[in-house]
């Protein structure tokens, strides 16, 4: 039996980059999530979960419109969080980014992290396949959890706006990569939410 865990991250943020910690979607935020529901619209989706955050609620709504079937239930194991903290074996250039943030909100962040790959990174005894609208780190964790990385490789790891990352999770063997940071659903001009170096 397969699981398939769908994961795509919110739409763009209005003001995202002026630093605000949530908000409406913007227009372009609103088609991105138009373009991701038409892109998954055939998925036979036995359930769908989203952050309860406002960025995260709209993408779902937007993706609601498209598929009117669908129907999305809020869970805070998917709200935007910080996963892990500094290791010892973390290189030296992502130090800087802990500097504002404290032991608490690293502590609540792997706590909720483990719940979340307990609730969707375990087998099931049936096919499934299960949509997760949420946030960038959280994504990453996942995928840094299918690889069983060091716990900062999170870092490092992006997601655009509406991008669509694929996890399969299996009985007998490890779980698997299918997709990840998938933008071919998205012209250009959409393909917002990556570090201005990376290309896309």
């Amino acid at each position: 039996m397969s699981r398939y865990v769908y994961l795509v991250r919110h739409g763009e943020q209005v003001d995202a980059e002026h630093g605000l910690p949530d908000g409406p979607l913007s227009a372009r935020g609103r088609r991105q999530a138009e373009l991701i529901a038409e892109r998954l619209s055939g998925v036979p989706f036995t359930s769908a979960h989203t952050s309860p955050l406002q960025r995260a609620v709209e993408t779902a709504e937007a993706m609601i419109s498209k598929m009117p079937s669908l129907s999305v239930e809020a869970s805070a194991l998917l709200m935007d969080c910080i996963p892990s903290g500094p290791t010892s074996d973390m290189p030296p250039v992502f130090e800087s980014f802990f500097g504002g943030i404290s032991d608490e909100e690293i502590q609540a962040g792997e706590a909720q992290m483990e719940d979340a790959v307990a609730e969707w990174l375990s087998p099931t005894p049936e096919d499934t396949h299960e949509l997760l609208i949420t946030h960038n780190f959280v994504i990453a964790w996942f995928v840094r959890e299918v690889f069983g990385a060091s716990s900062w490789r999170w870092m490092g790891v992006h997601q655009a706006n509406c991008g669509l990352t694929v996890i399969r999770v299996r009985t007998a063997k490890p779980a698997s990569l299918v997709t990840h940071n998938d933008l071919g659903h998205l012209p250009p001009e959409l393909r917002t939410g990556l570090p201005d170096s990376q290309p896309i």
